[in-house]
Formats: C-alpha cells, sequence, structure tokens
C-alpha cells in the first residue's frame, strides 16, 4: 500500500473518530456549563489553540467558516473566557470521549504507537492549526485519551491539506463547500449567506481537491512500512465499527467530506440560538 492509498483508504477513520468527540453529548454539555453556545465552544475551542488572536486570525486558519460568523462565535466565548481556556476544555472533552469510547480497543497501544508516528512526522507548514495543536499539552496521559487525541491531530493535519488543496484548485471556500455533498446546507451551516454560486462548474475542481487531499496528507503516511499502513488502516476501520456499533451511528456521509459533517453537527451551525446568536441554549 503505497502512502497516497493509506491517506485514501484511512480517511473515514481519521474524519469520524477525530472529530466525534466534538459532538458527543458531554461534550456540548461542557460548552453549556462553561456559559458557550455550541458554535462559540467549537470556534473558540478549535480556534483557541493559537491564542488570543484577532479574529481575521482565526477566520483565516478556520478557513471554511464565513469570517462574520467566526466574529460571533470567538467574540461571544472571548466575553466568557480566554479562547486558550475553552481549547483546553475542548482538549480534555477529546481525552474524557477516548476514554469512555477507545479504552477497550483490542489493539489500542498498537494503533496509538502507528498514528503518534504519522502526527510526529507530519509537516506543519501552512498548517497552523495542526501546528497549534500539536503544541497543546495534553491534560490526560491514559492510553484511550492518547489515542484520541492523536486521532484528532491527524483529523486537523488533514483538514489543513484540505484548505490548501481547495485554494490550490481555485476554488473559494464557499464554493468548495457548495460543491460538496451538502451544497447550500452545508453554507448555511458555516455561515455564509445567499447567494450562492452555481455548483455545475465546480465540481470538477472540487474532485480535484479530494485527490490532492490525499497526496498531501499521504506525506504523513510515508513514515510508516507498506505492511504497517496496511495495518493502520485496519486498525482504523475496527475501532470506527467498535466505535459505531457502541453508539447505534452507521457510516456516515461526512465520512467521504473533509470540509467534516461531524464539525457541522457539534458546532449547530451559526444561526440563532434560542433567538440570539452566540447565546447559550438552555441547559
Amino acid at each position: 500500500m503505497t502512502p497516497e492509498q493509506a491517506a485514501t483508504a484511512a480517511k473515514p477513520g481519521v474524519l469520524e473518530l477525530g472529530g466525534a468527540f466534538s459532538e458527543d453529548p458531554r461534550t456540548l454539555r461542557r460548552a453549556r456549563l462553561m456559559g458557550l453556545s455550541g458554535w462559540a465552544f467549537y470556534v473558540a475551542g478549535r480556534g483557541g489553540a493559537l491564542g488570543d488572536v484577532r479574529t481575521d486570525t482565526v477566520a483565516a486558519a478556520l478557513g471554511f467558516i464565513a469570517p462574520e460568523a467566526v466574529v460571533d462565535g470567538w467574540e461571544a466565548a472571548r466575553r466568557v473566557v480566554p479562547p486558550m481556556d475553552v481549547a483546553a476544555a475542548r482538549l480534555a472533552e477529546c481525552c474524557r470521549w477516548g476514554v469512555d469510547n477507545l479504552g477497550d480497543f483490542p489493539r489500542l497501544d498498537r494503533l496509538t504507537e502507528l498514528v503518534q508516528r504519522l502526527v510526529i512526522s507530519a509537516d506543519p507548514a501552512g498548517m497552523p492549526l495542526f501546528a497549534a495543536w500539536r503544541a497543546m499539552p495534553v491534560p490526560d496521559d491514559a492510553p484511550a485519551a492518547r489515542a484520541a487525541v492523536l486521532l484528532h491531530l491527524l483529523r486537523e493535519y488533514r483538514g489543513g491539506g484540505h484548505l490548501l488543496a481547495v485554494r490550490a484548485s481555485g476554488l473559494t471556500p464557499l464554493e468548495a463547500i457548495i460543491a460538496g455533498p451538502d451544497g447550500e446546507a452545508g453554507a448555511v451551516a458555516f455561515g455564509w449567506q445567499p447567494p450562492y454560486p452555481p455548483i455545475g462548474p465546480l465540481v470538477r475542481r472540487r474532485m480535484w481537491a479530494e485527490a490532492v487531499t490525499d497526496r498531501i496528507s499521504s506525506s504523513a503516511f510515508a513514515v510508516l512500512e507498506s505492511s504497517e499502513r496496511v495495518e493502520l488502516v485496519g486498525l482504523l476501520d475496527s475501532a470506527l465499527h467498535m466505535v459505531q456499533s457502541r453508539t447505534g451511528a452507521g457510516p456516515r456521509e461526512g465520512n467521504t467530506d473533509d470540509l467534516g459533517a461531524a464539525a457541522r453537527r457539534a458546532m449547530g451551525g451559526p444561526g440563532p440560538v434560542n433567538g440570539e446568536r452566540g447565546k447559550p441554549p438552555a441547559a
């Protein structure tokens, strides 16, 4: 198995396992306890690894979220708690999810070992979010917690590669969303307002961007031997099946969408919450 084949085959497990903690009910409860909406928790929690930076910097790093929606989430969170604290809380929830859902995975140590080698060797050039998250201290050293964090990092790495690939294709972030599986619904979820561009001319470029994303992501997989890549893909598939069986969830369309259906579900969209954008939902 080549590195690029491995990156393609690993995509479902990386996207789902690396982002599942975000939509976990206990994670969303943590947001409410902090006085934040799901949207504010997602934006500040994900972008907060960069520090207390300007909103245009956060919007540039997140890439696919409409800048105005980033401002809403970021500023709503900053009025309550520093973004770095939100990021730390989000990372703690990632660890908690790992302990809850991966602790009894039979080959957890081997999965962790292989993913860790990828994450350590991955080149962060042009991927500020991945670099920032990789530098964050992990609050729990339990094996399952470490595994969840490493999968989250691998997901951020692929996400950074996808943003680079989309821009290289000549697409804007909005055009990439419109040409994806969720179309205008995805644009709404990411905070973009109509009118939207026509889909037809964008699809071929979007497909090219997906292929380039695999190519960029594959550079991390080069650290493994071919047999280890096959092994890692199998471990990711097994872990994903175990988690889905436990939660009753089946394969999701988000597995084929680098923009992340799980992330969109977790952040709940930037629209009004209880009549006011950014206002915490009722507990």
